[in-house]
């Protein structure tokens, strides 16, 4: 059995997708990584599916039915997102534990944030740190997140530092002008004569 078989054979049965529903999965391939321990999860599967509306059913009858069994385990299927937005969305870990804690409401929407439903209305945060923050001051017990660096400032932090160049306002070095670099020559000039 190939792997797309055993993909769609998972799907329909585990989520009750009829028959006549064709899949038109593109390709579909174990998640690359070391072969787990006997009696570890097994690695995950990735799934391109030809049509996205198709995907985004499968997801949604996944997410609504939290997951389904299979062989004793539970399945959960979710995007395929890049390692970074991975990370970030990972910061939100114990603001979502806390807020599932007092039964309240909450979405993780693209790329990296978290949207609340309060009692007093929707908050949509734009950052671990700011939601841990807002959170505290709602008196929900969370510990602070510490907040990443954005991709700005990380460029800043790596860029190289030029001696003898001005810098402008975003901290970037600015090329001196053709008139700069005519005076600098006539100066180093008029020291040698």
């Amino acid at each position: 059995m190939s792997v797309i078989n055993f993909v769609e054979s998972l799907l329909r049965n585990g989520l009750g997708i009829p028959p006549t529903t064709a899949f038109n999965i593109e390709r579909a391939h174990r998640a690359l990584g070391v072969k787990p321990p006997v009696g570890a999860p097994p690695r995950s599967f990735v799934v391109k599916f030809a049509g996205y509306r198709l995907k985004e059913d499968i997801l949604r009858r996944a997410w609504q039915a939290r997951g389904f069994d299979f062989q004793g385990k539970k399945v959960f299927l979710d995007n395929d997102y890049a390692p970074e937005i991975q990370k970030r969305r990972k910061e939100y870990t114990a603001a979502k534990a806390a807020l599932r804690e007092k039964n309240i409401r909450f979405q993780t929407p693209f790329p990296a944030r978290l949207r609340v439903h309060y009692s007093e209305g929707i908050v949509t945060y734009n950052s671990a740190q700011e939601a841990t923050e807002d959170m505290v001051k709602r008196g929900l017990s969370v510990n602070l997140v510490k907040g990443h660096t954005t991709l700005l400032e990380q460029i800043k932090q790596r860029m190289w530092q030029s001696y003898g160049k001005k810098v402008n306002k975003g901290g970037m070095a600015q090329m001196p002008s053709f008139r700069e670099k005519l005076q600098a020559f006539r100066r180093q000039s008029d020291d040698t004569a």
